[in-house]
């Protein structure tokens, strides 16, 4: 999930890491549409574990498994580990480990951590977060090479992928609702408009559910505040589940190559199953 292709992070994710510019947004103007942080009163958040799947065009290419907590010391942890299988693998050998934490009250993200093991590099990136802004750190090993690229992005309330979730699992999401927050994943920062398109029953591998179908849009934020079109994401639609959890059933993205997707597998609650 700063790339935002198809790779098994923590979506947190996914997760929204699937999510084109919004065109009706004039440049230099975007900033006064962001929704206003404060998410309002939610319900509690249960101790969860999850699995998905992700594939290509039918084909099944990769799996991610997350576990969100909340700590003795107040805030949610999200730990997530995946990676590339079968024929995907041996093309393209891909695992990445993520730790997310966020403030449990106010859902504000704190720090995101992650590595990212490929064939020929390594990918270690640290993200911390405070209410004015985000910086970022990023390390890629090549062997004995090492290079180091660190930088900054100054905004209010800029999220996490993983409290970019909280947040909008926060949120009452009546149909037509238009949602636009900043997401700074890894090393840019993006533009993310989020339009609840309305209710459908779906169907998937936990079963048949009442869900909230959202449709995403991405502009990544220049250096001057401009906003640009992504180059490999045309657009994406998730469906997360009508009820307190709002948990993410499925997204489907039309990505450079393709038609991309995550579909939940299986959840467990820690204080009793699904």
């Amino acid at each position: 999930m700063a790339r935002l292709d198809f790779h098994p992070r923590a979506f947190f994710a996914g997760c929204l890491s699937l999510l084109v510019a919004v065109p009706s947004l004039c440049e230099g103007s975007w900033e006064s549409t962001v929704s206003p942080f404060p998410p309002g009163p939610f319900s509690e958040l249960r101790p969860t574990r999850v699995h998905y799947n992700f594939g290509w065009n039918g084909l099944t290419a990769a799996t991610a498994e997350l576990h969100l907590t909340r700590t003795a010391n107040g805030r949610f942890r999200l730990e997530s580990t995946g990676g590339t299988i079968g024929l995907t693998r041996a093309l393209w050998k891909l695992d990445a480990k993520n730790t997310s934490v966020s403030d449990a009250q106010t859902l504000r993200p704190i720090q995101s951590r992650e590595i990212e093991s490929r064939r020929s590099k390594t990918l270690e990136t640290e993200v911390n977060y405070t209410p004015d802004g985000v910086t970022s750190r990023r390390e890629e090993r090549r062997g004995p090479s090492l290079k180091t690229k660190t930088q900054s992005f100054e905004f209010p309330n800029v999220l996490s992928l993983n409290s970019a979730m909280l947040y909008l699992r926060a949120r009452p999401l009546p149909d037509g609702a238009v949602e636009r927050i900043v997401v700074y994943p890894a090393t840019s920062a993006y533009l993310c408009t989020i339009t609840v398109l309305g209710r459908e029953r779906i169907t998937g591998p936990t079963g048949t559910a009442d869900a909230i179908k959202l449709d995403f849009q991405l502009s990544k934020i220049g250096k001057q505040r401009e906003l640009l079109p992504h180059k490999k994401f045309k657009r994406a639609t998730a469906w997360v589940s009508d009820d307190a959890d709002r948990l993410i059933l499925r997204i489907e993205a039309q990505i450079f190559i393709g038609t991309v997707y995550a579909e939940l597998q299986s959840v467990k609650f820690e204080n009793g199953k699904r």
